[in-house]
């Protein structure tokens, strides 16, 4: 898949003050957060930056993977636009929280981008569907088509 959407779902073991590029600083709790992005070109490419450890600070997210552990990735046909659906939908899901305002939406209108749960939200997440289309996600190295 050259391009599409994405949203990781990422652990954060223990509480962690961050400091997210100007946004500022901010606590985060630990539990899951579920970030939503996209990629026009390469897609596979962005989701493998996004797992390595040792790379530039360059988004948002960066910054909280500097703490947390990516557990899964869920993949999506759409376009660019389709990010911002996609994000809506996950801050729909039941105790959905959103912990920075701001965060990864700087180049849209939506609040954010990220949003945190309590518990590991993944098989409410597998079960969205975006343009009527069902996911792929990548665990620990395998991809499972929904």
């Amino acid at each position: 898949m050259n391009k599409g959407i994405y949203c990781l779902t990422i652990k954060l073991v223990k509480k962690h003050t961050i400091q997210v590029g100007c946004l500022g600083n901010f606590g985060f709790p630990r539990g899951f957060y579920v970030y939503a992005g996209s990629a026009q070109n390469n897609l596979e490419a962005r989701i493998e930056r996004h797992l390595r450890q040792d790379k530039k600070m360059r988004w948002h997210i960066d910054y909280l993977l500097h703490y947390g552990q990516v557990t899964c990735v869920h993949t999506y046909a759409g376009e660019k636009d389709a990010e911002c659906m996609l994000s809506q939908k996950i801050g729909n899901i039941k105790n959905a929280v959103i912990p920075v305002s701001g965060f990864g939406s700087s180049d849209c209108l939506c609040t954010s981008h990220l949003y945190f749960f309590r518990d590991n939200p993944d098989s409410r997440i597998s079960r969205l569907k975006i343009n009527k289309t069902l996911p792929q996600f990548y665990e620990k190295d395998r991809i499972y088509s929904m």
